[in-house]
């Protein structure tokens, strides 16, 4: 079914219809399993990358999604996200636990590439936020490389009879990110963040965003005034910190 929707509905939507573009995509793995990690601008995010990516792509949803008990619209869409094998992310276990992403980690095992938007929410403003240790934690449990992903146009215009419509989006794919030298540390706080810090400044280097330094949810909720999110704007993130240290015994 995932293919089913993919070729029939989203492909021709997004590459005919839209006009999207791909640059990078020699950066993909034709085999083998990976972590896409992407910037967040818009709903659009979610099926502009996988159309555009030859591989069958799974981007975890939160697992109230997979519920459907909230209405006929609802059961559509935990309907749709189960026969399309995406998989729920449970994040109220906690950040020290990988409880609420074993979903995530099972389709890893399975050869799958995940799509992962570190910043867990759609940036208020178009500006790069800070992002959630989740995806960290994924690479350094799994031992996989993350590839960073930039997207931009896919906030939706009004169109042809006022009909949301997405101009030009494209999607650019960065070099592997090789954290494999932290394999298994994915309970230590100083790894976590220094690696998604890591990430995010490979997202900000080919998306071009303005960074700050706080969470967009924090933003959205009104904790973080529009002042205070632009007195944290930084240069990149995780700016003047250091690669946490490697034990000896694991150099090679």
């Amino acid at each position: 079914m995932y293919n089913f929707f993919k070729y029939l509905v989203f492909v021709p939507l997004v590459r005919i219809g839209f006009r999207a573009k791909l640059v990078g995509e020699e950066n993909l793995p034709t085999t083998g399993v990976a972590v896409l990690a992407a910037n967040h601008l818009a709903a659009g995010d979610t099926y502009v990358i996988p159309a555009l990516i030859r591989r069958q792509v799974t981007i975890p949803a939160k697992a109230e999604l997979f519920e459907g008990n909230r209405g006929f619209g609802s059961k559509i869409v935990a309907w749709f996200l189960k026969v399309t094998q995406q998989v729920p992310l449970d994040r109220s276990g906690g950040r020290a636990s990988l409880n609420g992403l074993e979903p995530v980690l099972t389709a890893l095992r399975e050869g799958r590439l995940v799509g992962i938007f570190p910043e867990g929410t759609r940036s208020p403003d178009g500006r790069l936020y800070k992002g959630h240790t989740g995806v960290a934690r994924i690479a350094l449990a799994a031992g996989v490389a993350v590839i960073p992903v930039a997207v931009s146009g896919t906030v939706a215009k009004q169109g042809f009879l006022w009909i949301p419509w997405l101009r030009k989006p494209r999607v650019v794919i960065g070099e592997p990110l090789d954290f494999s030298a932290y394999h298994g540390r994915y309970n230590d706080r100083e790894v976590l963040r220094w690696v998604t810090d890591e990430v995010m400044a490979a997202i900000q280097q080919i998306s071009g965003q303005v960074y700050v330094n706080a969470y967009g949810s924090s933003v959205k909720r009104g904790s973080v005034s529009a002042d205070e999110a632009d007195a944290r704007i930084l240069e990149r993130p995780g700016l003047g910190a250091e690669p946490p240290q490697v034990p000896s015994g694991e150099l090679s």
